[in-house]
């Protein structure tokens, strides 16, 4: 797999599933309150500043907090003039980011833009048309510390902002997304001057924030896509909502994702969205975003019509049932991605299972028979990954046969979301030991296989 930041699905059939960092969840109130406006102070400590940068001084570092957190931090201390002028900076920075926040939530694109100079509104317009096709109902800014002076851009300073965001459901959980923002003086106005792409992993960039995007909502899923594959919108979403009743039954933490976003990529959409960067063999993948919420991203390119339905099962399935922060073991891949499996197989007889060809010939091809050494290489032949998805798909659908559903998500839970050992998992929730259980799964795909 790639970083281990991700869930991912190959082609035709075969998926993959990779861990993922911890994101940020919470709900924070907007940063308020007002500033002191006397120009003087605030241009004497900025000057000084700027002059002692200039002049190579070491040490000075424009470090506070901002909004309320700053009020309550300068009681009982007087700060220095240079941390003092870049808090009171950072408040009205501050107060234009929830301006601008009220704007976009209340379907205000002239508000949204007013704080920002001409330059920024191109990519500011677009990115307010996406979230609001997106239907945003959630929209928090936060600043993360004190502006700094941007290196190379004199009178520039930044400020890193982390957003809460949730779309269409407005008690979600958020999501977040940590974005750097650029600003310049005008008077003693602050005004934006550009939005950076988020790059944190583990989500990368996310799709409204560099394309213009066509959507259509159902009843437990949001899909999107550029506005030349907007065509493909109607069936997409017909397929998304019909997956979403199957990923329901596996949401092993006991509550199904408010909502499922799904993200239909083209072909330069999949090389950017969410950081590209996929194994070549990828039809899909499931990223964390915060809040427990994993956004799904299909490759237009790679998933067949026919083949749309069991991905998106897939997908979703991963979306229900993994933890909020990833996971993190890669010895556990064929846990994670033979559920998923067996969720995309709604049922199907084994016998149809598109992968059987692939694991026979992954079990005569010199597999050591062990599940911790499943997982494929990024550069791994599609018959290597079809066979490994096929290979997870068998043991889970053995264990399932065995046990019941129930139990298999009881398992589930223990070894993926409370890192427990293979063997205190099985001893605790099937009352039997794990290694005669491992051959017992093999004996069984290797008899399926022939």
């Amino acid at each position: 797999m790639t970083d281990g930041d991700e869930q991912v699905s190959g082609p035709a059939g075969g998926s993959g599933a990779q861990p993922a960092d911890p994101p940020v969840t919470g709900l924070a109130a907007p940063n308020g309150g007002a500033s002191p406006r006397r120009r003087g102070p605030l241009w004497t400590a900025l000057a000084l500043v700027l002059a002692l940068l200039a002049c190579g001084v070491p040490g000075v570092l424009l470090l506070g907090l901002v909004g309320d957190a700053a009020g309550r931090s300068a009681v009982g201390r007087k700060d220095d003039p240079a941390t003092a002028a870049a808090r009171r900076l950072g408040v009205r920075m501050t107060a234009q980011l929830d301006r601008q926040a009220s704007a976009l939530l209340g379907g205000d694109r002239t508000g949204f833009l007013a704080v920002a100079e001409s330059a920024a509104r191109p990519d500011l317009t677009r990115r307010y048309a996406a979230l609001r096709a997106l239907r945003v109902t959630v929209w928090r800014p936060v600043a993360d510390g004190a502006p700094a002076a941007v290196d190379g851009r004199p009178g520039e300073w930044r400020l890193a902002v982390t957003v809460d965001y949730c779309f269409v459901a407005p008690d979600c959980t958020p999501s977040t997304v940590e974005i750097g923002t650029r600003w310049r003086l005008v008077g003693e106005e602050p005004r934006l001057v550009a939005v950076e792409e988020s790059q944190a992993k583990p989500a990368g960039t996310r799709p409204w924030e560099v394309s213009d995007l066509a959507v259509a909502v159902g009843e437990r899923t949001l899909v999107a896509t550029t506005p030349a594959l907007r065509a493909k919108l109607p069936r997409l979403l017909a397929q998304a909502e019909a997956a979403a009743k199957v990923a329901d039954r596996y949401a092993v933490s006991g509550t199904p994702p408010d909502r499922y976003l799904v993200f239909y990529a083209g072909q330069a959409e999949w090389q950017r969205w969410y950081g590209g960067g996929r194994p070549k063999w990828t039809a899909g993948y499931a990223v964390g975003v915060g809040g427990g919420h994993h956004d799904v991203v299909l490759n237009a390119q790679s998933v067949s019509p026919s083949g749309m339905g069991e991905l998106l099962r897939h997908e979703l399935a991963h979306a229900a049932s993994l933890p909020a922060e990833g996971y993190s073991d890669r010895s556990n891949w064929w846990l994670v991605e033979g559920l998923a499996e067996y969720a995309g197989a709604d049922g199907q007889p084994v016998n149809r299972h598109e992968g059987l060809a692939e694991v026979r010939k992954l079990v005569r091809g010199g597999w050591d028979g062990r599940f911790d050494s499943l997982a494929p290489a990024d550069d791994a032949t599609d018959d290597r990954v079809g066979g490994a998805y096929g290979v997870g798909y068998l043991a889970v659908r053995h264990l399932v046969d065995r046990y019941g559903e129930q139990r298999v998500l009881d398992f589930f839970r223990a070894v993926v979301h409370e890192h427990r050992s293979l063997d205190d998992a099985a001893d605790q929730v099937f009352g039997d030991p794990w290694p005669a259980l491992h051959d017992e799964c093999v004996d069984y795909l290797r008899a399926i296989a022939g």
